[in-house]
């Protein structure tokens, strides 16, 4: 028998007769640079987890690897112990992170390796996200655990194909239990200004994995999150579907395949006779308040408007001072020596930067289109074809290094949108449907998102959270 536990979001507790896997652990109140809080929100009795033998890290996005977590466990000398395994991908930064908070024994996994761990066979499944040109290209893992009588298999945020279902199916037969992916998350598309609907193709590879698999059950996993306090309306854009909904579309799609929900604080007793599902009767974790109802998918209510997030007047007119100086005297010479430059110019695009403060906002245009060498204007000229809003808070602090991009585009205080086209002698000229390359901010393009920015966004946690006293 296999008991799993559903601790938050992606976070499972796995226990066979001999040994106990946690993956993924978000314990923080706030996760994701504090962005976002767990959903449904939990009471964790930490003092009660069970010690473990197995630490699973599926992937370094930050609902699944949560710096001030990680931590707080690698103090914990109860939970994690001399003997304790680290299964991590094979990440650069992850693994330097594990390694500045002093974790031991971390093994860098690879697809499809068998690693046997007491009386459980541990196996990574791929994903294919790193075979796709998406720019946040990281490695990252499924799992499929294995006590010779059951297999579950917990397919966190993988990119999936038929061929490494059939993988699946040939090692091990049809899965007793999995945890699938079940919400497409949309959280970049209201910032980009893109479309906030559900996505049906990617949707419906969600519902055909399940099919494909056909395991014995199925619930809806690694999606339990939301946005909180001041940016809560970005709930209303983020989460195109619910595990509600999700359960009744795939009873209709697949019938054969039972489905159930699964909280925190749910334990899954998983034989080979069935699996038998109890609610809240872990003793270490529970619901403190269904607040699901927070996330509900209404893309066309009302969002607030950007504003700094600084309130102190001082602290506010250093910033100021700070986008001012930038602007005035770095952003054009910065834009004529960019490698965009050429584009921007024949597509004749006209850029509009808005800066918002503490009350109201400066635009700042440049005429690509310009004949001579374009200029920078304060104010607006009447045209916008490229357009970045920001509050003054959060320009500063790219302008200072001391966020990333990760989020900037997520706190609600960066928009974006683009109508990019090029008039000539009786045409319009419009670029082909990957504006890509034509469309790039020119602030992500002088504050490039790259792996530097990545690495010290990660190492900026652990400097704050390494070493302090157990939360």
């Amino acid at each position: 028998m296999i008991k799993t536990t559903l601790v938050g979001h992606a976070c499972l507790l796995i226990q066979s007769k001999e040994t106990t896997i946690l993956t993924d652990p978000v314990w923080s109140d706030y996760q994701w640079e504090e962005l976002q809080v767990l959903c449904p929100s939990i009471v964790l009795e930490k003092d009660k987890v069970p010690p473990i033998d197995v630490l699973n890290i599926s992937h370094r996005h930050q609902d699944h690897f949560d710096i001030r977590t990680l931590a707080y466990l690698a103090q914990n000398e109860r939970i994690i112990t001399p003997d304790t395994i680290i299964l991590a991908p094979k990440d650069k930064i992850l693994l330097e992170v594990l390694e500045e908070l002093e974790f031991k024994n971390v093994k860098v996994v690879t697809d499809f390796e068998s690693i046997q761990v007491k009386d459980v066979t541990l196996m990574p499944t791929p994903s294919r996200n790193q075979l796709s040109t998406s720019e946040d290209d990281y490695p990252e893992h499924g799992l499929l655990v294995n006590d010779g009588e059951v297999t579950i298999w917990n397919e966190v945020d993988t990119i999936v194909s038929p061929e490494i279902i059939e993988r699946i199916l040939q090692q091990y037969g049809q899965i007793d239990l999995a945890h699938v992916r079940f919400v497409p998350l949309i959280e970049g598309n209201f910032s980009y200004h893109k479309q906030t609907e559900l996505p049906l193709s990617e949707y419906c590879t969600f519902l055909n994995v399940v099919k494909t698999l056909a395991p014995k059950m199925v619930v809806a996993g690694a999606a339990f999150f939301r946005y909180r306090d001041e940016i809560g309306f970005l709930n209303q854009y983020s989460f195109p579907t619910t595990m509600e909904q999700f359960t009744r579309d795939l009873a209709a799609f697949c019938p054969e395949v039972p489905c159930s929900s699964f909280s925190h604080g749910d334990v899954a007793y998983v034989t080979p006779d069935g699996v038998r599902f109890e609610k809240q009767s872990s003793d270490f974790v529970r619901i403190r308040e269904d607040d699901s109802h927070l996330v509900t998918f209404k893309p066309v209510l009302e969002v607030p408007a950007i504003k700094t997030k600084t309130t102190d007047p001082t602290e506010h007119a250093r910033e100021m001072k700070v986008v001012e100086d930038f602007l005035e005297n770095c952003l054009m010479e910065r834009i004529l020596n960019s490698e965009l430059l050429g584009g921007w110019q024949h597509w004749q695009i006209v850029y509009q930067l808005e800066v918002f403060g503490q009350e109201g906002s400066q635009p700042w245009t440049i005429d690509f289109a310009e004949p001579d060498k374009p200029k920078l204007h304060k104010g607006d000229i009447g045209k916008i074809n490229l357009y970045e809003g920001i509050s003054s808070s959060e320009l500063c602090a790219l302008i200072e290094s001391t966020t990333s991009w990760d989020y900037v585009t997520l706190c609600g205080n960066y928009r974006t949108f683009n109508n990019i086209y090029r008039v000539t002698d009786g045409r319009v000229e419009l670029p082909p449907e990957d504006r890509s390359n034509y469309a790039l901010e020119p602030l992500m393009d002088l504050f490039p998102w790259d792996n530097n920015m990545d690495r010290e966004k990660y190492m900026k946690d652990v400097r704050r959270w390494k070493g302090k006293p157990a939360y």
